[in-house]
């Protein structure tokens, strides 16, 4: 069936229409921006974006047609920059058969100084070409001289498909009506069929004479060897794909050929030569004889879509036409030389042929019609000798067809035309109408022999097709968002060109099954199946919340809302789908949610010191190196004993620094068991070991802007150090049982209370990670080295705790002070502030006392003393441990538990516990 050219024409228009809207909003951006001062800049970025946001390819260019400006969605198509493409770069992307055609015809608009407008193929990113439309259109000043050029690219691939197949159809029509063979013909439609992609396989196999095979007539890309293996084959119900076909007399389609067992026969030969899937489409008369199949195969495992099916549906269909064609040609020829033998005999033989035939005489008046069409018009040989016939044509067609008719009749030349003609029951069908001059030895016309071919399908199939290509022209306009298009159940039929980009698919992946799975977070896909499966089923629009995945391999996530498109019954024939990002937000909320917890757990564990008190040399030394370093983003190692204020000038330095407006995260790397410290400090994603329900982020993602405050880092596992060595160096790791590498921005300060030189030395601490940790060492004094400072801290501790008791106490006695500045204090501010509560609540009068028993007195240093240092220090921590369990009733927990005593996190203090090997519940007081 050839496509009007009128259908043509009005297809173009409305490519034409739409890209003068692009130009238009192009244009009207430019005379906004000269009217916008140059002070302006962000009026200027945003009207920039406006352009960005135009649904088409759009550029600017100089008089002399060097491109200027290409937008941002020409860039993304083509993968260029706009250095690339800036100049006369951007021809890098067009076709190679197109560049100097396309070059020619620019030349020409520049000379000219017209609007014009040409169709050439441009490479997208992924080296795929597809067919857009140039549109080009100049802008003038006051003078009437060019100072710009305006343009836009429109898709028009699926516009030149579906005209492709239209012009094989002509062409195969054409081919028939010059008298071409069948071979030829079906050679070309074969052609045709394959240029629609570098991995098609078309051929065509014609019904051998036995009726029990098929042989190949047309497969210019089908392996020789592979036509030679499979001639004649023979057709049954588990042979191939055309074998089958031809046997079930219904298409089949096989997408793996190594699965199939439809291919059991021949499937290791159809492998060899690099066959993987096929599918064929019987050819059937209308009598529903078999003709032969149309196969298309392809080199990897493929499904088809709407397109596809309508594709060799399409190709099938003018097959059967040539066929057909074929065979009343064939019919005619046949009968042509027997008319001079007898025309009872001619007539028989006409009667015969499959397909509506008729005869005229030289002037056009009907002699013969065979009993086909008889048969199917209703009428009789009499109702329609002469001109009776045009009573079976539809009134609308009628003149159109007598003119060409009586064009043929005087030009003397075979001619075709299309019509509807009406069946014995009063229904219309398209028919195309051939006529051909059957001529005497002198050249004059003796009779007018033709036929007439049901194309009833083929027009249906062809408004189809542009119904279609309309509606899909419809779902979409200029929203910069993601829009994809379902039918009723839910299956994707269409997705815009933001969502192509997003995601890095075709259409076709879209339209597959696996879409969603694909493309979706699979927790979400499981969590939504069944809420999609309820509102898909209703007409009421709803949202939800998902993270898709992009094509740069990485998830985001988007407010996905489904609108219905209603007819007029109420039923659902559409839903409408929109997709926002909202990722920023989710990080924010999630951000939010555990700095919360984090500011939480850090009041909870928060000691009673809000600011450093103290005023001595050794501490201002180190309140100085804080005040040096704060500014900077350098890792801090900050050492010293238990209960020195290590985590109170790590604090100092995040509030004096860039970030003190972040999240300052505290990690106490003791406290936690070995096993989970890793799922801590980074999170986990979710299964990735027993218990982990669902994903969780770690500290540091808790922290990113903030500071991460690693306490007792020498406490670490070795596989963990690795972990934390890799995020100092390239500020990214991956979650645990995750493969997605996370990027942060976070500052690292450390603290511990080991000697870690002697760890890295003993090997238990990794050396160029205690490298990168002590880029600014921080010591902290001990509180027998601040004796000057002890005044000071009594003070400040006696007058909390006494406003937290709700007493009055006005002085320190001078003897408790003298013994407090005597004092050794191993457990340094800690231990005093133990003390100093301890004596708050026993203390009845306004000024605060301590009994000299309750301090333990420095073990005397000998030079005979053969203990370590480290188990000096042990044995001390565990003697304290040992007596704030005795005084809390072996509680650790609580407000008057051991841990609240010495002034440690539950976790800590568990974890000594643990380690020293004490027993507290011998501790209990009876």
């Amino acid at each position: 069936m050839i496509r009007s050219q009128s259908s043509e024409h009005d297809a173009r228009i409305r490519s034409t229409f739409a890209v003068d809207l692009e130009v238009n909003r192009i244009r009207q951006w430019d005379y906004n921006s000269r009217m916008t001062s140059a002070g302006q800049s962000t009026g200027q970025a945003r009207q920039a974006q406006d352009v960005d946001a135009i649904p088409a390819l759009a550029w600017s260019a100089r008089p002399d047609g060097s491109a200027e400006f290409l937008n941002r969605r020409w860039l993304d198509y083509t993968g260029l920059s706009a250095e690339e493409a800036s100049d006369w770069g951007w021809a890098a992307a067009l076709h190679t058969e197109d560049r100097d055609r396309l070059m020619d015809f620019w030349r020409h608009l520049l000379d000219s100084g017209e609007a014009g407008e040409i169709e050439a193929r441009l490479r997208r990113h992924d080296g795929d070409y597809r067919w857009f439309l140039f549109r080009v259109e100049p802008v003038r000043d006051n003078h009437g001289d060019i100072f710009k050029w305006y343009g836009a690219n429109t898709d028009i691939e699926d516009r030149k498909r579906a005209e492709a197949l239209l012009a094989a159809e002509k062409r195969t029509l054409e081919m028939i009506a010059s008298g071409a063979c069948l071979a030829d013909i079906l050679e070309r439609l074969c052609e045709v069929i394959d240029a629609q992609a570098s991995n098609i396989k078309s051929a065509v196999m014609l019904m051998d004479a036995d009726g029990m095979h098929l042989r190949p007539a047309a497969g210019p890309r089908l392996p020789k060897g592979w036509v030679e293996a499979i001639t004649p084959l023979k057709i049954g119900p588990c042979v191939g794909s055309c074998g089958t076909a031809a046997s079930l007399k219904q298409r089949v389609i096989v997408s793996d050929i190594a699965r199939d067992p439809l291919w059991a026969s021949y499937q290791e030969l159809a492998l060899s030569y690099g066959l993987r899937a096929a599918w064929s489409q019987p050819l059937l008369s209308k009598n529903q004889e078999v003709l032969g199949t149309f196969c298309v195969s392809y080199t990897e495992p493929r499904t088809p879509n709407e397109t596809d099916l309508r594709l060799i549906e399409g190709a099938g269909h003018i097959a059967v036409i040539a066929i057909e064609g074929e065979r009343s040609q064939e019919a005619l020829r046949s009968a042509f030389l027997e008319i001079r033998n007898s025309e009872a005999r001619l007539r028989k033989i006409i009667d015969a042929i499959p397909t509506l035939a008729w005869c005229s005489s030289p002037d056009g008046t009907g002699e013969f019609w065979n009993s086909r069409w008889h048969e199917y018009t209703g009428l009789t040989p009499e109702a329609v000798r002469g001109w009776g016939w045009q009573d079976a044509i539809h009134p609308e067609d009628l003149k159109e067809i007598t003119d060409k008719w009586l064009g043929f009749l005087a030009s003397g030349q075979p001619g075709e035309v299309e019509g509807r003609l009406r069946r014995f029951d009063g229904v219309y069908r398209w028919f195309l109408f051939r006529a051909e001059p059957l001529r005497d030895e002198s050249g004059n016309i003796v009779n007018w022999y033709g036929t007439d071919t049901d194309i009833e399908d083929l027009k249906r199939a062809e408004a189809k097709l542009r119904q279609d290509e309309e509606e899909l022209r419809r779902m979409t306009d200029a929203i910069p968002q993601t829009i994809i298009v379902f039918n009723p159940d839910g299956k994707a039929i269409y997705a815009n060109r933001v969502a192509l980009e997003y995601t890095g698919l075709s259409l076709d992946e879209v339209l597959a099954d696996d879409f969603r799975a694909r493309v979706f977070h699979s927790d979400d896909v499981q969590r939504l199946r069944e809420e999609c499966h309820k509102t898909f089923s209703g007409t009421a629009p709803f949202e939800n919340e998902q993270r898709a995945l992009g094509k740069d391999g990485k998830y985001r996530w988007f407010l996905i809302r489904h609108n219905p498109l209603l007819d007029e019954s109420g039923e659902v024939i559409r839903w409408y789908a929109t997709g926002t990002d909202i990722d920023d937000r989710k990080r924010a909320e999630d951000r939010m949610v555990n700095e919360t917890v984090a500011l939480r757990e850090e009041i909870v564990r928060s000691s009673m010191f809000e600011e450093i008190v103290g005023s001595s040399e050794s501490l201002r030394k180190v309140l100085a190196e804080v005040s040096r370093v704060a500014p900077t983003d350098s890792t801090v190692l900050i050492q010293g004993e238990t209960g020195t204020g290590k985590e109170l000038i790590a604090r100092a330095i995040h509030n004096r620094s860039k970030r003190a407006n972040r999240a300052f995260i505290r990690v106490n790397c003791a406290a936690i068991p070995p096993s989970l410290i890793a799922s801590e400090l980074f999170g986990h994603e979710k299964g990735s070991f027993t218990g982990a329900l669902q994903r969780r982020l770690g500290r540091f993602e808790s922290a990113d802007g903030g500071t991460l405050f690693l306490d007792e880092v020498g406490e670490l596992p070795p596989e963990t150090q690795v972990a934390l060595l890799r995020v100092l160096q390239e500020q990214e790791f991956e979650r645990v049982g995750g493969n997605q590498s996370i990027s942060v921005d976070v500052r690292v300060v450390t603290a511990t209370n080991k000697d870690l030189s002697a760890a890295v030395a003993g090997g238990s601490f990794r050396k160029d990670l205690f490298y990168r940790l002590n880029v600014f060492p921080v010591q902290m004094p001990a509180l027998r080295h601040r004796v000057d400072d002890i005044p000071l801290l009594v003070e400040y501790l006696v007058d909390r705790y006494a406003k937290r008791a709700g007493k009055r106490i006005r002085g320190i006695n001078k003897d408790t002070l003298s013994l407090f500045q005597n004092y050794d204090w191993p457990g340094n501010i800690r231990e005093l502030q133990n003390v100093v509560e301890r004596a708050v609540i026993l203390c009845d009068g306004e000024i605060l006392s301590v009994d000299a028993s309750w301090l333990t007195p420095a073990a005397t240093k000998t030079a005979a003393s053969s203990v370590p240092l480290v188990d000096d220090l042990a044995e001390r921590e565990k003697v304290m441990i040992e007596a704030a369990l005795r005084e809390s009733g072996a509680l650790i927990s609580g407000p008057t538990g051991a841990a609240a005593k010495l002034g440690l996190p539950r976790q800590t203090l568990e974890s000594k516990i643990r380690k020293l090997g004490i027993d507290r519940h011998h501790l209990k007081t009876p």
